[in-house]
């Protein structure tokens, strides 16, 4: 269950510029989709309206995934780890998640046993 911001950030250990790692899994088959990056506000912003929010390093600014693509992501969880470095947000993705056009960024190059 989700908590409500303020509580939910007291203790969480974000890095020199402010942004905490976010490994995003789906929701039904537990799949990692991809690894993104918040701060307080998208964090925030995420527990509020129960849309996935992160910080683009590379544009500087907030972005809320699907918002120009379609490609959606419905919050369900939002948990951290047990060091308070890392967040695991649980997502129902509607489209890819990958900008590339892939269902997960981590679909194109693995080393299997």
């Amino acid at each position: 269950m989700l908590e409500q911001p303020l509580e939910f950030l007291i203790g969480l250990k974000f890095n020199d510029a402010g942004l905490i790692p976010v490994v995003v899994q789906e929701g039904g088959s537990r799949e990692v989709l991809m690894l993104a990056w918040m701060n307080q506000e998208a964090i925030a912003q995420t527990l509020e309206t129960r849309v996935a929010t992160y910080f683009s390093r590379s544009r500087n600014q907030l972005w809320v995934k699907g918002e120009t693509s379609g490609n959606t992501q419905e919050v369900v969880d939002l948990a951290v780890d047990c060091d308070s470095d890392t967040l695991l947000l649980t997502v129902i993705q509607t489209g890819v998640a990958c900008h590339t056009g892939s269902q997960t960024c981590f679909s194109e190059r693995s080393i299997k046993k």
